[in-house]
C-alpha cells in the first residue's frame, strides 16, 4: 500500500523529535478502494508497522501530500486527524507531523490485545492498590510458606469454603465438598466436559457462542447443536426440539452472553430448567459476567442444582491477572473426577491468586472491586452509545462488550482489520460460529483494557467514520439493548 522513495535516516535526539524529513515516503492509492482519507490512514499504519516508517520520523506535509496525490487538501487533512486521534503520528505546531514514538508499541499492545474481553480497569488505581495491599498481607502471614508450596488439585480448604459461602449468599446453597476451584474459567470448562461427555454427545449452544466452549467441544469430539439466539437469549423452543433429538447438555452464558450481550430474563431461565428437567439434560452454566450487574438475577444452578455445572469465574469480572474460577457441582455429585480432569491441564489452582481472591470475599474488596468495574463499564458505554446511534448495536448497560450488526456492504473481517490497529478489540462474528457455515454478519467489539476515555473516543470515531465511509461519524442517541429495562433501547 505504501512505496519508499528515498530511505529514511536515523532520526535525531533534540527534544526527543527527530530532525530528519522522510519526503520519500508517498502511500500509493493505486490499488485501493473506498474512501481516499481512509486508504492514506492504512497506509501509514503500514508503514509504521513494517517499520518503512519509524517513530520520530517526520511525514510530508499536508499540501505536498495532496500535490502528490492530486486530491483535496481537506482529504489529507482529515486522514491526518484520524491518524492522530488513533495515535499513529502527532502534529508539533510549525515544524509538521511526526510518527509517534509510541506508535509502533500501542499497535503491537492493541494486536496482542485483539479477540480478548478484558474488564475496564477501576478508576483512582484501585485495583492495584487491592493487590499491593492483599498480597503484602497474605505473605506476611506466617511467612506466606503455604502459599508457596503445591496445594490440593481442587483449591485449599479455606478457599472451597470461603467459595460455598458466596455462593450461598446469592441463593445457592453449597458445602465446601461441592466446590472445585480451577485456574481460570476455561480450565473448568475443560474439566467439565471432559468429566461429563463422551465423544459424539450432541451439545446445545447458541448460533454465535463462546470461541473457548466452541473449541473445547471439537477437541473433545462432541456434536455442537447451533440453537437460535433472539434478544433474550437462547430460545427455549429450538432448546426443547434439540432435547427432543436427544441432546445430552445445554452451554449457557446467562447474563451479558458472549458474544451477542444478550441476558436471560427470569421467565426465559425457569423455561430452561423446565426442559433440562423434562428430558434429562445437564446444564454448563458459565456465570463470567454474572455478578456484574448491581442487581444480579439468579443462577440457573440456584434453580436447579442437582443438574447445573455452575462457573463463576473471576477474570471477567476484576482482572484477567486472576485466573481463579470456583466450580460448583450438582447436588449428590462426587467433586472428585472434576478435579482430577483439571489438574490434567492445570495442575492446580494458582494458590496465592486464589488466597487474594478468597481475602477479598472476606473483607468486602472483592465486592467494591466488582462495583467499579461496573461503574467504569456504565461510563464507557455512554461513549460506544454516542457513536454508533442508528447502527444495529447490542450492549449490556454494565457491561464492557457490544456486539454490532453489519450495514449493507460492510465486510465484518475488513472492518476488523480495519479497526484494530487503533486500540478497539474487535472480532468478526465467524469466530463465534457454532456452524462455521453460517457465520452472523456481526463483530464483537470489547471497549474494556487500558484505554482511557479520550482514547475510546477518538478509537469509536474512527470506527464510526469506517461503517459510515464519506457521512462521517455518528453522534448522539444509544444503543439497542438488552436486559435491565430501566435504560430505554441499552441495557
Amino acid at each position: 500500500m505504501a512505496r519508499l522513495m528515498k530511505p529514511p535516516v536515523e532520526p535525531g535526539t533534540a527534544s526527543g523529535i527527530a530532525s530528519d524529513i522522510a519526503p520519500g515516503w508517498m502511500p500509493d492509492l493505486s490499488t485501493t478502494g473506498g474512501p481516499r482519507y481512509l486508504a492514506i490512514v492504512e497506509a501509514l499504519e503500514q508503514a509504521i508497522r513494517t517499520g518503512v516508517l519509524r517513530p520520530g520520523e517526520r511525514l510530508p506535509t499536508q499540501r505536498d501530500l495532496a500535490r502528490h496525490l492530486g486530491i483535496d487538501l481537506t482529504t489529507v487533512t482529515r486522514a491526518y486527524g484520524l491518524a492522530r486521534d488513533g495515535g499513529l503520528i502527532e502534529g508539533v505546531g510549525k515544524l509538521g507531523s511526526f510518527v509517534r514514538n509510541s506508535a509502533g508499541h500501542a499497535m503491537g499492545a492493541a494486536t496482542e490485545e485483539s479477540g480478548m474481553i478484558v474488564p475496564p480497569q477501576p478508576a483512582f488505581g484501585l485495583l492495584g492498590e487491592a493487590m499491593r495491599t492483599g498480597l503484602t498481607r497474605l505473605l506476611r502471614a506466617g511467612g506466606g510458606s503455604p502459599l508457596l508450596q503445591y496445594q490440593p488439585a481442587e483449591g485449599s480448604v479455606q478457599d472451597r469454603r470461603q467459595a460455598a459461602m458466596a455462593f450461598t449468599a446469592r441463593g445457592l446453597p453449597t458445602g465446601p465438598d461441592q466446590v472445585v476451584l480451577t485456574a481460570g474459567g476455561q480450565n473448568g470448562l475443560q474439566g467439565i466436559v471432559a468429566t461429563v461427555l463422551a465423544r459424539g454427545d450432541r451439545l446445545c449452544l447458541g448460533r454465535s457462542a463462546y470461541p473457548g466452549m466452541l473449541s473445547t467441544a471439537r477437541r473433545q469430539g462432541l456434536r455442537l447443536v447451533p440453537l437460535g439466539q433472539d434478544a433474550g437469549g437462547i430460545d427455549p423452543d429450538a432448546v426443547r426440539a434439540a432435547a427432543e433429538a436427544g441432546a445430552r447438555a445445554l452451554y449457557v452464558v446467562p447474563t451479558n452472553d458472549n458474544p451477542t450481550t444478550a441476558t436471560l430474563d427470569v421467565e426465559r431461565r425457569h423455561a430452561l430448567v423446565a426442559i433440562a428437567r423434562r428430558y434429562d439434560m445437564l446444564l454448563i452454566e458459565d456465570d463470567a459476567y454474572g455478578l456484574l450487574p448491581a442487581r444480579p438475577l439468579p443462577p440457573l444452578a440456584a434453580l436447579a442444582p442437582e443438574r447445573t455445572w455452575h462457573i463463576a469465574s473471576v477474570a471477567k469480572i476484576i482482572s484477567p491477572v486472576l485466573r481463579v474460577a470456583h466450580v460448583r457441582v450438582p447436588d449428590g455429585v462426587d467433586p472428585g473426577p472434576l478435579a482430577r480432569a483439571t489438574q490434567e491441564t492445570a495442575v492446580m489452582p494458582p494458590p496465592i491468586n486464589a488466597a487474594l481472591v478468597t481475602s477479598w470475599l472476606r473483607d468486602g474488596s472483592f465486592e467494591r472491586l466488582v462495583a467499579a468495574v461496573r461503574a467504569e463499564g456504565v461510563a464507557r458505554q455512554r461513549i460506544a452509545a454516542r457513536h454508533l446511534a442508528g447502527f444495529d448495536a447490542a450492549a449490556h448497560a454494565e457491561g464492557y462488550h457490544l456486539w454490532l450488526a453489519m450495514p449493507r456492504g460492510v465486510d465484518p473481517v475488513m472492518l476488523a482489520g480495519r479497526v484494530g490497529p487503533v486500540g478497539l478489540s474487535i472480532v468478526a462474528g465467524q469466530a463465534f460460529a457454532s456452524d462455521p457455515r453460517d457465520p452472523a454478519r456481526a463483530v464483537r467489539l470489547s471497549i474494556g483494557g487500558a484505554m482511557d476515555h479520550g482514547q475510546l473516543d477518538r478509537a469509536f470515531a474512527w470506527l464510526a467514520a469506517s461503517l459510515r465511509g464519506e457521512e462521517g461519524t455518528a453522534r448522539g442517541g444509544g444503543l439497542r439493548g438488552k436486559g435491565d429495562k430501566a435504560t430505554a433501547r441499552q441495557a
